[in-house]
């Protein structure tokens, strides 16, 4: 489905009333009876989570499952599947700098990554059937810092940026070579841009956020952004302290999570680029009241009332069992609030 995603943003932010697009699949795959491991590991249930939450809810793009740990698969990373919980990588595969130098970059063919390129032609090809064919779709992948933490362990990639910076980037330009051929082909099922998730760059000061993530991920935005197809790039776990690394990587929206104060973040992205978040997905989606969220709701966009660009989301992917009625009182607090 080609959509002109810079106009696209554009119109976004020229809009009056504010926009939201809540990261989640997994009310959809619930609504659709259907589990988490059958979801991450079959494109057609994936495909039609996405479908009924694009006819159920009234946000302006869809998204695909945010799931950290096909990448890594792909790499030959164990992963632990559950039926209520969304994938986890077991242990890490790479034990020292001699297993960085023989990582071999994998194919396409690796793992579940099939099945999630199935997954985003199938939802592309459906959202191309809705009323509304100018809603774009969003598939998922995560960043190469993200990456390396889950192949070499989150404690070791931090120890060896600054024990062995030479060998961590040598590891870092082989997670971005796979990602960017990933991304590659999700822009070919007909996605109109990718979520993509790098949340543990914000364990890393600026510098070394700009050193180990933010050049790798420019290096993937120069060479899969464009008219039809925008990078937004998530990280939940910076605090602020690294939002000027990820404005540097030039992506077409920035996601950001609860841990930080979206009215403090948002002033070092561009005005031209959408600033989205960060209702958080834990306290007030799954576990809070519909009166919260609409409290918490109101109380952000207040705050956002200045900057045109903010887009309402939550902080990450919300998890599996958020209640509906915590949906729908996200939604309805935002349409009484642009109703005046």
């Amino acid at each position: 489905m080609k959509i002109n995603m810079n106009q696209w943003v554009e119109d976004i932010i020229r809009r009056k009333e504010i926009t939201a697009i809540p990261v989640m699949t997994h009310p959809g795959i619930e609504m659709n009876g259907n589990t988490v491991r059958e979801a991450v590991s079959n494109g057609r249930i994936h495909a039609e989570a996405v479908k009924r939450l694009t006819e159920a809810y009234p946000a302006v793009a869809a998204c695909t499952i945010m799931d950290l740990t096909t990448e890594a698969e792909a790499f030959g990373a164990e992963i632990a599947f559950s039926d209520e919980a969304v994938p986890a990588v077991v242990g890490h595969m790479l034990k020292d700098v001699e297993s960085i130098n023989q990582l071999q970059i994998p194919s396409l063919h690796a793992g579940r990554i099939p099945q999630y390129l199935k997954a985003n032609l199938l939802a592309a090809k459906s959202q191309e059937r809705t009323a509304n064919n100018q809603k774009p779709l969003f598939a998922g992948c995560i960043g190469p810092f993200s990456l390396a933490g889950r192949l070499y362990d989150m404690s070791g990639i931090m120890m060896l940026i600054y024990e062995n910076p030479d060998a961590a980037h040598t590891l870092l330009a082989k997670c971005t070579q796979f990602i960017e051929k990933y991304c590659q082909a999700l822009k070919q099922t007909g996605a109109n841009g990718v979520l993509m998730a790098e949340p543990a760059a914000g364990l890393m000061s600026n510098d070394d956020c700009q050193n180990f993530s933010s050049a790798y991920v420019k290096y993937i935005i120069n060479k899969v952004q464009d008219d039809n197809f925008i990078v937004i790039l998530h990280n939940c776990g910076n605090t602020g302290q690294c939002t000027k690394a990820m404005v540097s990587t030039g992506a077409a929206a920035y996601h950001f999570g609860n841990k930080c104060r979206m009215e403090e973040v948002i002033k070092d992205v561009p005005p031209t680029a959408l600033a989205m978040g960060n209702i958080d997905p834990v306290s007030v989606f799954k576990d809070g009241t519909p009166e919260q969220m609409r409290e918490t709701v109101f109380d952000l966009l207040d705050k956002m009332k200045d900057y045109p660009n903010f887009v309402l989301s939550s902080g990450c992917d919300t998890p599996p069992h958020t209640p509906v009625e915590n949906i729908n009182a996200f939604f309805d607090a935002l349409n009484e609030w642009n109703r005046g």
